[in-house]
């Protein structure tokens, strides 16, 4: 049974874009949503398992790769339960992470994950494992997940309101399509943003570049996480064997110290962070394979307007040195697809809905996005970096502490952060 929607707008028909065909996609869902990784598969899978009718568009190849902390927290590995998901990340051969170590210099602290809900260990899914998985439960679900589509511009009507969508298919035709709320899940640089004009409600004030490859021999079970003088790194096990080793220090270093030849100051960074790793021989094989980001400061847009929604970067980009990224975008899309479907179902008016998700979001975020901003700052030590770290983890403590709330009522008791 479809809940009843919002009123469909009307979409003309003009030469220059056509509406697409029912052969290839339709003229109309109640949701379309910008961008099929975390976010937006999330997203979608949760709308199309409430009945919503719900178009996926993304302009990469499907199980494309990109830039990512992998890391999962918490709350993100307990969504993934929740969703019956993490059973399918398990079998992919993502290896539980069940021991999280943090070194200052020569003090080293020691956590160990404490079995609660049924999960007792923590995941780090590489991205061409967890994008295309959540895409895959979003068409189970019975969203209509298409690739290689790029959006071009959105539609208005006399009000203002947006409802629907101009895009470039894979072979170059013009799509017109409509939607009672396109939902932009594009990323930090997200088209969708600019073109609705979301402001800012919050910029960080610092930034993190980092540089990341793939190592082979390392510990397959721990997080650890190292924090030198100005420059901090680690290594976090993913899929096939391997572990993602980064260094980071300030956008201002990378230029001058590390950009002209990126292996040597991936391996000088690694050494000030942290001197052990920096001289692990599976190093030896990385050099031409490493991936670097220059930094940027992270934002907090406004979520929602009359007809669109934002969700994961698009909405809510922090520092990568939270390695909080994915959990957020997982947990934003149950908040938002709550509220879209709420709008939809008409039982309270849109207003109300995305208010209430909007208000919630913030609540999740805003602590999360300062201690991020601070520690990305690298305005410390290796002998003062630890107060940082207890920012950012009691920050991710309140976080669960507030999900654990919302989530009473569907049976779920979430934990305390790690």
């Amino acid at each position: 049974m479809h809940p009843a929607r919002l009123p469909e707008p009307a979409v003309s028909i003009d030469t220059a874009h056509p509406i697409a065909t029912a052969a290839s996609i339709d003229s109309h869902y109640d949701v379309v949503v910008v961008g099929a990784r975390c976010a937006g598969a999330a997203t979608a899978m949760l709308l199309a398992q409430r009945g919503v009718r719900v178009l996926v568009v993304d302009r990469s190849a499907a199980g494309a790769d990109t830039l990512s902390t992998h890391a999962l927290m918490r709350a993100g590995v307990l969504q993934l339960r929740r969703w019956g998901l993490l059973d399918r990340v398990v079998a992919s051969g993502t290896p539980a992470i069940r021991h999280t170590a943090f070194h200052y210099g020569n003090v080293v602290t020691n956590v160990t994950l404490k079995p609660v809900a049924g999960v007792d260990a923590l995941y780090a899914p590489r991205r061409t494992v967890l994008d295309p998985l959540l895409a895959e439960a979003a068409r189970q679900a019975g969203a209509d997940v298409r690739y290689g589509v790029s959006m071009t511009d959105l539609e208005r009507d006399d009000s203002g309101r947006v409802i629907g969508l101009l895009a470039t298919g894979p072979d170059g035709q013009r799509l017109r399509i409509g939607a009672s709320v396109v939902v932009g899940a594009d990323g930090r640089h997200s088209r969708t943003a600019r073109l609705v004009q979301a402001c800012a409600e919050r910029l960080g004030r610092h930034a993190a570049a980092v540089v990341y490859g793939y190592v082979d021999g390392l510990d397959r079970h721990s997080y650890r996480w190292y924090y030198g003088d100005g420059a901090s790194a680690g290594f976090i096990p993913t899929n096939d064997g391997a572990a993602c080793v980064f260094a980071s220090t300030t956008p201002e270093r990378f230029r001058r110290e590390i950009a002209l030849d990126v292996n040597q100051g991936f391996r000088r960074l690694l050494r000030q962070a942290a001197p052990d790793l920096g001289e692990h021989p599976g190093l030896d094989g990385i050099a031409g394979r490493l991936r670097s980001f220059p930094g940027e400061v992270g934002i907090l847009r406004r979520p929602w307007g009359p007809g669109w929604a934002l969700v994961g970067d698009a909405a809510n980009f922090k520092d990568p040195l939270s390695s909080h990224g994915i959990t957020d975008a997982l947990r934003d899309a149950d908040l938002l697809a709550d509220a879209i479907s709420a709008s939809l179902d008409d039982r309270r008016d849109e207003t109300d809905a995305m208010t209430a998700f909007h208000q919630t979001r913030n609540a999740l975020s805003i602590g999360l996005f300062d201690a991020a901003d601070a520690l990305a700052s690298h305005a410390w030590t290796s002998e003062t970096a630890e107060p940082f770290v207890r920012a950012m983890s009691a920050a991710m403590s309140d976080e669960v502490t507030m999900l654990a709330a919302r989530e009473a009522g569907r049976g779920i008791a979430l934990a305390s952060a790690v």
